[in-house]
């Protein structure tokens, strides 16, 4: 695999890049010129290993004298690399402000635009650069943030015997796995608390039973005690860098 890099990007650039660069630093600026509102159309991203996930960054900048230009607009992941917008819109809603939204595509694949890495997972920031037509100025580097995860998934729940006698045991088994972004294939998950929760039939919530921790391979295997007929059923809190998963439930009946 390979990082694509280019010398420069302008405003309004089809260019989606990976490539190294500085460590954050601090939001500086100079003058009355501020962002007045920066979002996100999502603050957390669940990347697979094939699909590309969309996004945008939307912001309001306003000066006494007006906006003269916006640069840079990029997303920097915890590993430095740098994601560049693949298209903008900007306004000029009245003399002193300005209004801007871009477009980003997260794609894991190595055969296109954007090549993840595990290490990439975590908090992105915004990065761009503003200025006045009086001088004034405004660097967005580490204070607007979002998070980009490897998207997990637990397999169908499995509960046997079916039925089970009231008061005997159930086996419960399943699997975790995320996306793996060097290999673009999805792997067990190891030493991950998972719990296992269970539905009264003729309820709509689940209840947390106990909580198992995921093995060397990502599977789970449990036993409890079968009370009641119902629903059983897998779920994943999620982490920092990987996303939550809930399973498919399997329903028990009692004979």
């Amino acid at each position: 695999m390979h990082i694509r890099t280019a010398a420069a990007a302008t405003a309004g650039s089809l260019v989606l890049l990976a490539l190294l660069a500085p460590t954050a630093q601090a939001d500086t600026h100079k003058g009355d010129l501020a962002f007045t509102s920066v979002s996100f159309s999502k603050t957390t991203v669940n990347v697979g290993v094939s699909e590309v996930q969309k996004l945008t960054a939307s912001a309001t900048l306003k000066d006494n004298s007006g906006i003269r230009t916006v640069m840079g607009f990029k997303l920097v992941s915890p590993d430095n690399r740098i994601q560049y917008a693949k298209s903008s819109t900007c306004t000029r809603p009245t003399s002193t402000t300005m209004k801007c939204t871009w477009s980003y595509g997260l794609d894991p694949r190595t055969d296109d635009y954007f090549d993840l890495r595990n290490s990439s997972a975590g908090t992105w920031h915004l990065d761009m650069e503003a200025g006045a037509y009086d001088g004034d100025f405004y660097t967005l580097d580490s204070s607007v943030t979002m998070k980009v995860k490897r998207f997990a998934k637990l397999a169908t729940t499995q509960a046997t015997p079916e039925p089970v006698a009231k008061g005997k045991t159930l086996t419960v088994t399943g699997a975790l796995t995320r996306a793996d972004w060097n290999t673009n294939a999805y792997v067990g998950f190891a030493g991950q608390k998972v719990a296992l929760q269970f539905k009264k039939s003729g309820s709509s919530t689940y209840t947390t039973v106990k909580t198992v921790t995921s093995d060397s391979t990502g599977k789970l295997k449990t036993t409890t005690t079968a009370n009641a007929a119902g629903t059983w059923r897998w779920q994943f809190a999620g982490t920092g860098t990987t996303s939550s998963a809930t399973a498919a439930g399997d329903g028990v009946a009692l004979k």
